[in-house]
């Protein structure tokens, strides 16, 4: 197919798409084919490989290549196909429960190794498809169908987990800011190396409201930051807050009443890795009176050279000392018996 005047469209299928009504799901499917469509993708070009999960019947809608395949281990599938074919784009389509469950330490490895590959993690803090039991990133005391009285878990932070493994890209979204999940799919797609994208997904049916104050017109102001390349730390309805440093401590001050001017504040630098740690770790509840706001954009960005590529490479200098080789050879081995 031309990459020429595709449109959202010429990414979706035939398929019925088997959500539930008002999944943010649906959001995220949007501004994927929106996206596709605007970076002139080509469909042929592009596999979408997924695990288990609500989130994860997503190649079922997109008309590019793509597997539904094993339960957390969409990583090994998506790192075998690359190493097979670097020219195709491979995204990784995650939830809570499939990627940082059951699939965490596939996880993990893809990220260290850094492969050019693009995860969209939808974290909805709830297991869906299984009819509402609590997930790695669910709230202490959530009440759920398998934690009647409160969940005791302490909840897995996903941004953290993606900054300790060393990731090289870190970024969030939500499904209720169509326009700013597509400039971070953007940002995402033109990363070379893993992008570990979180998206805010709501479950209208078993978690309604999870993000909701992150979200919603009358809170979203005051709860999250947004994050530009260059530019102070400052969110509140009129960007009248911000975030200073006090000394490695993050502060949240008022620009109208405190004595401080948006010169004072914590420039964003997204090659600061450890003001990227800090920034992961905004992370409170935003229930409570005194919180940071919950950070939206790239946390994290840097370079460092691709697996596949050290991968060919080696490869390439096997073969240079030692030759093709013989795979008949190669099984039967260099030492045999007689019995």
């Amino acid at each position: 197919m031309t990459k020429n005047n595709l449109k959202a469209k010429d990414f979706a299928t035939d398929q019925d798409v088997r959500w539930c009504p008002g999944c943010g799901d649906y959001s995220i499917l949007a501004q994927v084919q929106k996206v596709f469509a605007e970076m002139e993708m080509n469909p042929d070009e592009v596999a979408i490989i997924s695990g288990i999960g609500c989130s994860s019947r997503f190649p079922y809608y997109m008309n590019t290549y793509g597997m539904h395949s094993i339960h957390g281990r969409a990583p090994a599938v998506a790192s075998g196909l690359k190493i097979a074919n670097p020219d195709l784009s491979v995204w990784i389509i995650t939830g809570d429960g499939d990627g940082l469950s059951i699939g965490g330490n596939h996880l993990l490895h893809i990220l260290r190794r850094n492969l050019n590959v693009n995860i969209l993690l939808f974290n909805n803090q709830i297991y869906g498809l299984t009819k509402g039991q609590y997930s790695p990133t669910s709230e202490v005391d959530k009440r759920t169908k398998s934690t009647p009285m409160g969940s005791l878990d302490h909840p897995v932070n996903p941004l953290a987990i993606a900054m300790g493994a060393d990731a090289t890209f870190v970024a969030r979204t939500m499904d209720r800011d169509p326009k700013h999940m597509q400039a971070m799919l953007k940002r995402s797609n033109l990363h070379q190396g893993t992008s570990f994208l979180e998206i805010y997904q709501n479950c209208n049916i078993f978690n309604d409201g999870a993000f909701f104050t992150f979200t919603d017109k009358a809170t979203k102001k005051a709860s999250a930051i947004f994050l530009e390349n260059g530019q102070p730390l400052v969110f509140g309805e009129n960007d009248e807050k911000g975030i200073r440093l006090d000394g490695w401590k993050p502060q949240v001050v008022d620009l109208e009443k405190d004595n401080y001017s948006k010169e004072d504040l914590w420039i964003h630098d997204e090659s600061d890795l450890y003001k990227a740690q800090m920034l992961a770790r905004f992370f409170d509840d935003p229930r409570q009176a005194e919180y940071l706001p919950r950070p939206f954009g790239v946390l994290y960005a840097t370079e460092r050279v691709c697996y596949e590529d050290q991968l060919i490479a080696q490869l390439n200098e096997a073969i240079e000392q030692k030759g093709e080789g013989d795979l008949n050879e190669l099984i039967a081995g260099s030492v045999t018996w007689e019995i």
